[in-house]
């Protein structure tokens, strides 16, 4: 039987697979999505073990989302409403 080698980095930060349209900005967001999910994830469990005061916890979580908003605007995620998938305005 055959062992298969896990990296720490796989272990540690897992990614899961992209169901959405395909563009190169919705990739990037939804990395930076998943990798935001994992970061509160530690948060909030070092907070519930004891180890992170809330408000600091509270603080981390809120610079995360600052930045989580910040990659959104800098790709122009969600700015376009009125274009189809082809690029057309819908009329």
């Amino acid at each position: 039987m055959e062992k298969k080698i896990v990296n720490k980095d796989d272990f540690l930060y897992p990614r899961g697979r992209y169901y959405g349209q395909v563009k190169p900005e919705n990739l990037v967001f939804n990395a930076n999505l998943q990798e935001f999910a994992q970061r509160v994830s530690y948060i909030c469990n070092l907070e519930t073990g004891g180890k992170l005061p809330p408000g600091q916890a509270y603080e981390q979580i809120k610079d995360l989302w600052k930045q989580l908003k910040r990659t959104k605007k800098q790709l122009k995620i969600g700015e376009e409403p009125f274009q189809s998938d082809q690029g057309n305005i819908e009329d």
